[in-house]
């Protein structure tokens, strides 16, 4: 049996959680992508990305196109290793 302290606390946003999932099934995503399919503010979008940076789930490229600044994202295999774990847990945790 799965104890709900074994879930990973950097999933337990939200916003965390469907930066995760939008990166498990897609290669690279960006900023503005991925700040519409969540619905969340350029804000939000940063703090949590860096966040998911920080624990090297995520990897988050800087470029210019043109001249404009562009910020993508994809996950890493820690981090894909690290959902897949959660989910896990959290399926165990259902009973499934």
């Amino acid at each position: 049996m799965i104890k709900i302290n074994q879930l990973n606390k950097e999933f337990e946003s939200r916003v965390r959680l469907g930066i995760m999932s939008v990166l498990m099934v897609n290669d690279w995503v960006d900023f503005t992508e991925m700040k519409n399919l969540l619905e969340i503010t350029d804000g939000n979008l940063a703090s949590h990305s860096t966040a998911l940076e920080k624990s090297k789930y995520i990897e988050i490229k800087k470029e210019f196109v043109g001249k404009k600044p562009k910020t993508s994202y994809r996950v890493t295999q820690t981090g894909r290793d690290a959902f897949a774990s959660h989910l896990a847990a959290l399926e165990k945790l259902l009973g499934r």
